[in-house]
């Protein structure tokens, strides 16, 4: 569960950052996606995303961004929101606060948004007040483990329909290691949620 949803004395470590966003007297959940855009995965994830009439959030890599712009736009042509994962995917915990934030700086330059989440949801406490005075900082409230060879895409679908809440912030990934279990548990995972009442937002910009 540590890794599927943060629990509280984690996220207490990072109060600037935005981990759930929640919602009286609605039922809401954001879907995010993060380590794209690229040909092979993102257009799939965006006309199942139209399919269903929801506007999602997706947190690209600056150098997917520079290398296949066509996709890029066409995220923002389709009306989703977007934000910067740096612009080479750096572990924050590996690098230095100033190494760390040029990435970010960099990426900016081809994404051009105010909403930033560090890959694996991990920086340092000097990292953090240094991009926070630039961005705002989402983490998020269910990671699905579409990436992962240790979980079967039934866990991943199970994970979330185990862990999201109302404002849960959801992490999927457009990317090539999440192919198999992406495809098969997002669209159950959007008839699941609104079978339960959800609607789903995208992260204002």
């Amino acid at each position: 569960m540590w890794i599927e949803q943060p629990p509280f004395f984690y996220r207490l470590l990072f109060t600037e950052a935005i981990w759930r966003i929640l919602h009286r007297g609605k039922k809401v959940v954001y879907l995010t996606f993060d380590d794209g855009p690229i040909p092979e995965e993102t257009p799939w994830v965006l006309d199942v995303l139209d399919r269903y009439d929801i506007k999602a959030t997706f947190f690209m890599v600056g150098d997917n961004v520079r290398k296949h712009p066509e996709v890029f736009e066409e995220v923002k042509r389709r009306g989703h929101s977007y934000g910067n994962h740096t612009m080479h995917h750096l572990q924050g915990l590996k690098e230095c606060a100033t190494t760390f934030f040029r990435d970010i700086t960099e990426a900016d330059r081809y994404i051009g948004s105010i909403l930033f989440r560090p890959p694996h949801g991990i920086i340092s406490p000097l990292q953090t007040k240094l991009i926070k005075r630039h961005y705002n900082i989402i983490m998020y409230d269910v990671v699905t483990r579409d990436y992962s060879k240790r979980v079967t895409k039934e866990q991943v679908l199970d994970n979330v329909k185990r862990y999201t809440r109302n404002g849960s912030i959801i992490v999927f990934h457009d990317s090539l290691k999440a192919h198999e279990k992406m495809r098969y548990a997002l669209p159950r995972a959007i008839e699941w949620l609104r079978e339960q009442g959800y609607e789903f937002r995208a992260l204002p910009m």
